[in-house]
């Protein structure tokens, strides 16, 4: 992974000496692997996967906190590949089809494109109201029941003859005399049915049913090598980075520049897009009272900040016979500062400063302004649950006025979509399946074949036609609009992550918050303020119902059940400031 210009922040040692577990690199994370399956999974992520990565290239990465954005997005281009060449495919056949059978395959045509329909009807939300679920229903059912009963019309016809047979077929009865059988029936529907005719469009439907078989044969196949545990972490050898796309190869070194980068370009409407959902950020505020030592010392906002650090990094330290088994997660706890600029003024989005130089002249002032748009904050993260839960903690300390202001944003990324943790069991319970059963997955998604390869292919020509006419390249830089983290988060954690979200705030809020009070002891100042708000605060702390709930810190806040399913909004607390 390229990090050319990159500052390095330094990762100290424990006090005991044992340096901290090495992290897993971002690229070869498990979160990055779930969130690239998901890319062949779900069309609706993909598309806006390349739509913030790739066609709007102005857009300045949002920070990639335990992945890698530029791994999606290789695969996320792959995955269109590949889609695009089966729905070719498929659609040739159904092309090829009509005269081959005579025409007889357009009957099969509007139900096809109905069932395509269906889910674009229902909508994505997880509980449709019912003027979309409603049509949904109808409309699919009416495209399953049209094409099961022209399919069964086709087959009989195949099986009967067809309408070139003479009447020595005809069964006869002595009292009523002929009765039509199963060939004078297709004659009476379709009098210019020729037996062929049907048989060309079972082959025609067998061969669509073997392209959707081999499609899904090799996504299948690809989690289990590339996409595997066990060979994702060598990004060398992954097909979907070799890919010879100069603007792919172009966007994946900016991209790799920009998301690990401690200078933050942001857009104002969305500054702290990527940490994941906001948990109330708060902001605490004490006068500075000299206490009664008279012996007062110089307090500036570094200052206070060195007092926090080494506190913070004593969470490193494992219990004193927990042994060298323990795998607390606070080992692998991350510190460093960062800058938040605002995107507007650049010309290219090469002229980001992301150069050592630049970004310690922009700590070095940043870090005692009282801060509008350039922001400094002390940035403490954990990685939990393989970097699929991430809670990231904003510190900021600013004196003036006789003031000290404290101000607490913590953050979480949610672990990653429940169905894209589950590809590889589908894809190991699809290869492992008896060949009725694969058969039987092929023939359910033929009826809406046509459909979905005319969207598809649609889809690719619409996002052709933005690439060439949207004019991006040339645009003036913004800041990001979404991340894809967030995008592939689940709504809320299991009861054991929400219980980790709540002990790694806990932890580190209480090192912040001890940090700032020995600093104000050392240079003279009075702390009793402070600890009784710090006391408030935290007896104001209320954890609800695990399931779709909020985890509110500070004063006037609680924590709210959502029950709608979504997560609280990217990048704002909970009053939506």
């Amino acid at each position: 992974m390229s990090t050319a210009h990159v500052p390095q922040q330094p990762q100290p040692t424990t006090p005991t000496g044992a340096p901290p577990e090495p992290p897993i690199p971002p690229h070869a994370s498990e979160a990055t692997r779930l969130l690239c399956a998901g890319t062949y999974l779900d069309p609706g992520y993909r598309d806006r996967v390349i739509e913030e990565l790739h066609l709007n290239e102005q857009r300045i990465v949002a920070p990639s906190l335990g992945f890698d954005a530029a791994r999606v997005l290789a695969h996320a281009l792959r995955a269109r590949r590949q889609e695009l060449l089966w729905a070719g495919a498929v659609l040739g056949l159904w092309v090829v089809g009509l005269p081959l059978s005579g025409g007889l395959l357009a009957l099969l045509l509007w139900p096809s494109v109905t069932l395509a329909l269906a889910p674009w009807i229902r909508g994505r939300a997880a509980q449709p109201p019912l003027y979309r679920l409603i049509p949904a229903f109808l409309v699919r059912w009416w495209g399953r029941l049209s094409f099961a009963a022209l399919l069964i019309f086709t087959v009989v016809a195949a099986f009967s003859g067809g309408s070139g047979d003479d009447s020595s077929s005809r069964s006869y009865d002595p009292y009523y005399g002929d009765y039509p059988n199963a060939s004078d029936l297709t004659d009476l529907l379709t009098p210019s049915l020729k037996t062929w005719q049907a048989w060309a469009v079972l082959v025609v439907l067998v061969l669509i049913g073997l392209c959707l078989h081999a499609q899904r044969t090799r996504f299948s196949r690809a989690l289990a090598a590339e996409l595997s545990p066990q060979r994702f972490p060598d990004a060398v050898g992954d097909p979907a980075e070799q890919a010879e796309n100069p603007q792919f190869q172009r966007l994946k070194q900016r991209i790799r520049l920009e998301q690990h980068a401690p200078l933050i370009l942001y857009n104002e409407a969305r500054p702290f897009c990527g940490a994941g959902a906001a948990y109330d950020t708060w902001v605490l505020a004490v006068e500075l009272r000299p206490d009664e030592s008279g012996r007062r010392q110089p307090l500036s906002n570094r200052t206070v900040l060195e007092k926090i650090r080494p506190l913070l990094e004593q969470l490193r330290i494992p219990a004193e016979f927990a042994g060298p088994g323990v795998r607390d997660r606070l080992r692998r706890l991350e510190i460093d500062e960062c800058v938040f600029l605002p995107a507007e003024g650049l010309l290219r989005r090469d002229q980001a400063p992301y150069t050592a130089q630049a970004f310690e002249e922009h700590r070095a002032r940043a870090v005692e302004e009282g801060a509008e748009k350039r922001r400094h904050f002390l940035r403490i993260r954990v990685g939990g649950w393989e970097e699929e839960l991430v809670v990231t903690v904003f510190v900021r300390i600013h004196t003036q006025g006789r003031m000290l202001m404290l101000e607490v944003a913590p953050h979480v990324l949610t672990p990653v979509r429940e169905d894209f943790k589950d590809a590889d069991r589908s894809a190991h319970r699809f290869r492992h399946n008896n060949r009725l059963g694969k058969a039987a997955t092929a023939a359910v998604l033929v009826p809406g074949s046509l459909g979905r390869s005319l969207a598809q292919l649609f889809r690719g020509l619409v996002y052709v036609w933005r690439l060439l006419t949207g004019g991006h390249a040339g645009a003036l830089p913004d800041g990001p609009a979404v991340s894809v983290r967030e995008l592939g988060s689940a709504p809320a954690g299991s009861l054991f992550q929400e219980m980790d979200v709540v002990r790694y705030l806990r932890s580190v809020q209480d090192r912040v918050a001890n940090g700032v009070r020995s600093a104000l002891a050392d240079s003279g100042y009075e702390t009793g303020e402070f600890v009784q708000k710090i006391v408030n605060i935290s007896s104001d702390v209320h954890i609800g119902r695990v399931e779709g709930s909020t985890f509110a810190v500070g004063s006037h806040a609680s924590a709210a059940s959502v029950t709608d399913g979504t997560a609280p909004q990217k990048g704002t607390d909970s009053h939506g400031k």
